[in-house]
């Protein structure tokens, strides 16, 4: 008998449970789940696995208030096993699950919580004996002893299809898997209003709900030996992917079948554009050993500034219930929390604030350069100079929680106005609430309530999160985190101006950042189970709040993106908390150039590209037929690929003709001048062309420099037909940024006076 336990401190508003349900494979013998408060162990619920699994009501009505302990404990006997028995997902491995049904007040519900660990073994010495007693079998309670015998066929018959099921795979597992791949895709339910080949996806989700149908499997192994049981399971869980693999749309794009609502922008209309984002993925910095990163900036130089937390970690056990912070005994963090970067190179430049914050957040650079910062644990707004190892201001009194004038509770960023230097406050995670402050650090005025209870109204906030100063239209921006939408506010007043909200967030939206000229940059939070919204970042208009693109990393995952900043050559970053990295990502029109600068022969070839997909989108009006779109595209494909071949033959040529030129010119000028003894004589000319030959004997011809030499002609144009890549080595060598240099196609050759 092994006894499997699980234990966790609660640390949220109180909940209240109705119902529970059990789960192991076939050596579970009893499980069972307790509230632990005071020493004390109250029963929420105890059944036996092998009984049908169902959730069932709780006897007795069971609260739950923070810093109580939730305990369950799973009982299995290895009676019949003659190997060791592990924790796994298959039917000859087993599990432990105690689930649990629970409400609580609306403006504090969480709907999915969970517990996987054991944070006090020592207390299981005091648990319930009756945690340690299998429940009989209810049949045999039912019918009784005498009635045994008939019922045995019954039991073999349950006790069989129960094995036959778990034989595919652990239900809970696979349908967990299941709803997730449906929740991505819940326009798939939808499809067959907008998309032609609505017949075919529809197909693939019908089979994928025949892949689960038990009494379907349960035919399919009937009358196979254990062999051929592992077989059809690996068998059936390669079909699954293979399906999920078939329905999930690429990742690097982004759409939605349904029709938008009214204010959430048309998708399709989005997107048809030249403009795209996506990971950067030459850049070093993903690969930076980093803590959690909570804020990001760019300073004055365009360099990267990262704000992270070094080895301190924001868990259940960093704050008590009046949000007082209970790890000071650590003492500050240690290492330099604020790291600034070359943004094309992600080499350090220099680092800064050691042995200054507990808890590190926000971060903002004003026009000057100087550093805010904002300490959840700490409660305080910082000012620092760029070269200061003391704040030049702090706003906040140092751990002491509080909602007025002169207090925080856990602020999490900052925003100053570049033409009045005004600073303004999201107060935060415990306050709901804007305050804005003097360029002095003076108390003006604050604006913002906590949400109510239904849909939040304009200027109420559930974690105002992320400010985004937008000063061509005078307004601040907020990312209502909880809310998942972004509110935005006259800055001279706090008035409320508008609400961007699109189903796309999700449920949270966690930072915005904004770029003169009118681009909105965002990330979202993690979808909850059974959601379909994906975690990515947006593009929108700020004008009109609509989407313009969406963007997710080619390279490891989102997991909670905390921040985003971007600058106004449409790069951006991404500072992730829980995946302690940071991503860049570039415009696609940017991209193309940077592989200009490599190789400048694919330009020509890009635009003839581009030149031929607009002149056979304008020559064809759009049809709906999806064969003639895939005929279009096949003959812009073949286009584009003759035009390509073409353009590099004759490219290659041209050196060829030239040379063979210069060699003629030569023979010829050794046939015809001759001096009176007889030795070959040269005019200047002819004189140079030979010297600057040999000269370049040893390294090579080079046609660009041979021809930079005359006045006809000019080095612009060569440069980048270079494939050594020196160039770009030397730009980063000098602190510049390739990439802003090649932002246009390299110019032809034009004359030149020198």
């Amino acid at each position: 008998v092994v006894d499997a336990d699980i234990a966790c401190h609660y640390k949220r508003f109180p909940m209240h449970l109705f119902a529970y349900r059990v789960h192991t494979h076939r050596l579970g013998k009893v499980v069972s789940g307790y509230r632990v408060r005071n020493g004390q162990w109250t029963l929420i619920g105890r059944q036996s696995p092998q009984l049908p699994q169902a959730f069932y009501p709780v006897e007795h009505p069971v609260d739950v208030s923070y810093d109580d302990i939730l305990a369950a404990r799973c009982v299995f006997s290895g009676e019949g096993r003659t190997t060791e028995t592990h924790i796994g997902g298959t039917a000859n491995d087993e599990m432990c699950n105690f689930y649990i049904m629970y409400y609580m007040e609306a403006k504090h519900a969480v709907s999915y919580m969970t517990c996987t660990q054991n944070a006090n073994p020592e207390m299981f010495r005091n648990i319930p004996q009756e945690a340690n007693i299998p429940i009989p079998d209810m049949l045999k309670m039912t019918h009784g002893h005498h009635e045994e015998t008939q019922d045995t066929d019954k039991i073999s018959l349950l006790q069989q299809a129960k094995k036959e099921e778990e034989e595919i795979l652990d239900q809970g597992d696979f349908y967990s898997l299941l709803s997730k791949l449906l929740g991505e895709r819940e326009d798939v339910v939808h499809v067959h209003k907008h998309n032609p080949t609505e017949k075919a996806e529809s197909d693939l989700v019908a089979e994928i709900a025949n892949v689960v149908q038990k009494k379907d499997l349960a035919r399919e192994i009937t009358d196979h030996d254990e062999r051929d049981n592992t077989i059809l399971v690996r068998d059936r869980i390669h079909r699954f992917h293979r399906l999920e693999s078939t329905l999930r749309p690429p990742e690097n794009r982004h759409f939605s079948l349904q029709q938008p609502k009214h204010g959430e922008g048309s998708w399709e209309k989005e997107h048809t554009g030249d403009f795209h984002i996506e990971e950067a993925v030459e850049w070093p910095g993903l690969d930076l050993k980093l803590g959690q990163v909570s804020g990001l900036a760019l300073d004055p130089e365009n360099n990267l500034v990262i704000f992270h937390r070094g080895d301190r970690v924001w868990d259940e056990n960093s704050f008590d219930s009046r949000f007082v912070y209970q790890q000071r005994g650590l003492g500050p963090i240690e290492q330099n929390t604020i790291l600034i970067l070359n943004p094309s190179n992600a080499k350090l430049l220099h680092s800064m604030g050691k042995n200054l914050f507990y808890l590190p957040h926000g971060l903002s650079i004003d026009k000057n350069g100087n550093y805010w910062v904002t300490d959840v644990a700490l409660h305080q707004v910082f000012k620092l100079g760029a070269d200061d190892k003391e704040p030049l201001l702090i706003l906040g009194v140092a751990l002491q929680p509080g909602s007025d004038n002169n207090h925080f509770c856990q602020p999490t960023d900052v925003a100053v106005d570049p033409i009045t230097g005004s600073i303004y406050v999201s107060d935060g995670y415990c306050n709901s609430r804007i305050i804005q402050f003097s360029p002095n650090g003076l108390y003006m005025m604050q604006w913002g309530e906590e949400s109510s209870l239904g849909r939040a109204r304009p200027g109420q906030f559930h974690i105002p999160h992320s400010l985004a100063l937008i000063p061509d239209f005078s307004q601040l921006c907020v990312a209502d985190r909880e809310n998942g939408r972004i509110q935005c506010f006259r800055l001279e007043t706090g008035e409320f101006i508008r609400e961007i909200k699109h189903k796309s967030f999700g449920r949270e939206l966690f930072a915005v950042s904004y770029v003169p000229g009118g681009l909105l940059f965002a990330v979202n939070g993690m979808p909850y189970p059974g959601e379909a919204e994906p975690v990515q970042g947006f593009v929108m208009n700020f004008s009109t709040g609509e989407i313009i693109d969406t963007f997710i990393p080619l390279r490891k995952s989102f997991e909670m993106p905390h921040d985003v900043v971007a600058s106004e050559n449409r790069t951006v970053f991404v500072g992730d908390v829980h995946a302690r990295a940071v991503w860049k990502f570039a415009s696609t029109e940017k991209m193309e150039h940077r592989s200009v600068k490599k190789a400048g022969i694919e330009v020509q070839e890009v635009k003839e590209s581009e030149t031929i997909v607009e002149a056979r989108l304008k020559n064809n009006p759009e049809s709906t037929d999806p064969l003639k779109k895939q005929e279009k595209q096949h003959l812009v494909r073949q286009a584009s690929t003759g035009v390509s071949f073409v353009l590099i033959t004759t490219l290659l040529s041209i050196p060829v003709v030239v040379l063979l030129a210069i060699l003629v010119f030569i023979r010829w000028r050794k046939t015809t001048v001759y001096g009176a003894d007889g030795e070959h004589k040269l005019d200047s000319s002819s004189g140079r062309i030979l010297g600057r030959l040999r000269a370049k004997s040893n390294g090579g011809l080079n046609l660009g420099n041979f021809f930079a030499s005359h006045k006809s002609y000019s080095r612009k144009g060569f440069d980048r037909l270079s494939t050594e890549g020196s160039d770009q080595e030397r730009d980063e060598d000098d602190g510049t940024d390739s990439e802003e240099e090649c932002s246009a196609p390299p110019p032809p050759p034009a004359p030149s006076s020198s």
